[in-house]
Order: C-alpha cells, then structure tokens, then sequence
C-alpha cells in the first residue's frame, strides 16, 4: 500500500498517538453478561504494534478516549501501558486539550484514530486524522487517511507502522527480531 507523501511528512510530526476503543481498538461489538460484565475482544497486532512503539526515541505518548466506560478498557490500557485514559467522553476535543496542556504538546503533533460522528471534532483538528474502513461515510469526509482494516481488525497497528517508518525507526524493529 501506498501512502501519500503529506501523510508521511505529517506521520513524521507526530508526538501522541490518541484513538477511540470501540469501533477502533475493537470491532465495535459489546457484550454484556448477566451481571453486567462486558466483553470486548482485542487485536493483538494492535497490542504489538504499541509495544514496538513504546521503543522509539523518544518515546511517543498514547491516548485513548472513549465514550463509554468500562473496567475491562481501564484493565487493558494499564496492561498496555497507555498513558492516558479518559472515559465517559462525550467532548473528546476537550479531554484532547487537557492532555496536551500536560505534556506540552501541539494539536499538530497528535495522530488520532475515530470511527464515528463523536469524533470528527477530533479529527478535524489534529495534525494526522486516521478512520477504520469501516468507519461512518461522515467520518471519511474530515480524515487523511482511511486505513485498509475495519476497527478491531489491525487499524492501529497499520497507523503505528506508518508513524515508525516515517520516524526511520520501523527498520530497528524488525531487524531486532532478525537476530
């Protein structure tokens, strides 16, 4: 796959890496046992892929901002290592604004990841906007890019890789594993 060079250069920029969970990071599906559990199921590339960009130099901060709440999200982002997490999110745009007030980074420097109208806000304003393919037609009108994998399916690792090969760093990766 072919990436244009305006992606790469903005790729290239890029200091935090923000996304949604459901629709993203999952396929969107929710279920919900008896007890009020839920159960969401996670792609381990997307799961690899942050562990290979938690090594690049420096170090790119992570961000997941969703709508709903849930313990099984808050579990998984501390095992991932995210950085923050901010839940019950209706004002996305707001919650980005307080996390880059804290780390002192520039809205251009963000890549963020959405699926639906709740984001667009967010994907209007960052410096490199990125949907699943199956993302809402109203989404894929404000994005840079829309990625060959649907949400659940791999769409964030394909964005961490594009960050890493336009950083130069994608190469170091693989050849660690080569040894």
């Amino acid at each position: 796959m072919k990436i244009e060079r305006c992606i790469v250069e903005k790729a290239r920029e890029i200091r935090l890496l923000a996304c949604d969970v459901d629709g993203v990071l999952t396929r969107g599906e929710i279920i919900i046992l008896n007890n009020g559990e839920e159960i969401k199921v996670w792609n381990v590339k997307d799961g690899m892929g942050y562990n290979e960009l938690f090594k690049v130099h420096p170090r790119i901060k992570t961000a997941w901002i969703t709508g709903r709440q849930s313990l099984q999200v808050e579990m998984r982002a501390k095992n991932m290592g995210i950085d923050y997490l901010v839940q019950d999110c209706m004002s996305k745009m707001s919650a980005l604004k307080k996390i880059l007030e804290k780390d002192c980074f520039n809205v251009s420097e963000v890549a963020y990841i959405g699926d639906d109208i709740v984001d667009i806000s967010i994907l209007k304003a960052v410096g490199l906007s990125i949907c699943p393919m199956d993302a809402c037609g109203e989404v894929k009108k404000h994005v840079d890019h829309v990625s060959v994998f649907n949400g659940g399916e791999g769409v964030v690792r394909e964005v961490i890789e594009l960050i890493m090969k336009a950083k130069g760093e994608w190469g170091k990766i693989l050849s660690s594993y080569e040894r």
